[in-house]
């Protein structure tokens, strides 16, 4: 994950978090497989992403949604 950050982004990180939510890693874990989120995104720091979640006028830059294809697109192809 942080090969395929950093060849898009030189001084990114990836960052361990917390997430309430639905996800399908319970079933999986039960079958021995260990699962990680991964969702890159590049937001603009003037960017106010945490006071639009869930909100009604929600949104992520187009630009964003491309860094965050590329990197996933490297990291798919990596493994």
């Amino acid at each position: 994950m942080q090969l395929a950050l950093k060849a898009e982004d030189p001084i990114a990180r990836a960052v361990p978090y917390c997430l309430s939510g639905g996800t399908d890693a319970k079933s999986f874990s039960e079958l021995g497989i260990r699962c990680f989120g991964f969702a890159p995104l590049r937001l603009p720091p003037e960017l106010d992403f945490a006071g639009m979640f869930h909100g009604v006028d929600e949104r992520v830059p187009v630009d964003s949604l491309q860094f965050g294809v590329r990197v996933l697109d490297r990291f798919i192809d990596a493994c």
